[in-house]
């Protein structure tokens, strides 16, 4: 009776843990950028490859978005002319590298031509994304 106890409190205890860990993903728009991708609002000229993205304003946070890895998702497409834009691998992971400024920005992560076209047809020009950190 003691050991069914254990257990169940243990398998509880697992849920509840795994529960706790899982991240939590933001959705959002996400954008193609074409090269140059240098000069960039974090490096400079620092090359650090084409896996990258631009972040907008929210996520930019003054620049301590810097660095950060996001893994991003295509979930759908946002407009007619493309309906179906994702890939059948359609996340990818970027570098944040540069800044997305408003009025210019129309998404929330702007990716690098590369990126854009791991995870989405880049005839879409935009496309519905989840993403997180």
């Amino acid at each position: 009776m003691a050991s069914a106890k254990i257990y169940s409190s243990v398998f509880i205890f697992m849920i509840l843990l795994s529960l706790g860990f899982q991240a939590s993903s933001d959705s959002g728009i996400g954008t193609i950028n074409d090269p140059p991708y240098l000069p960039s609002a974090c490096y400079g000229y620092e090359d650090k490859g084409v896996m990258i993205a631009a972040a907008n304003e929210d996520l930019w946070e003054g620049g301590a978005a810097c660095g950060k890895y996001f893994q991003v998702t295509c979930t759908g497409g946002t407009n007619l002319g493309t309906p179906h834009p994702c890939t059948d691998s359609p996340t990818v992971t970027v570098m944040i590298t540069d800044f997305c400024p408003p009025p210019g920005c129309k998404g929330d992560l702007d990716l690098s031509h590369e990126s854009f076209s791991a995870i989405a047809d880049p005839a879409a020009g935009g496309i519905k994304i989840s993403y997180q950190q």
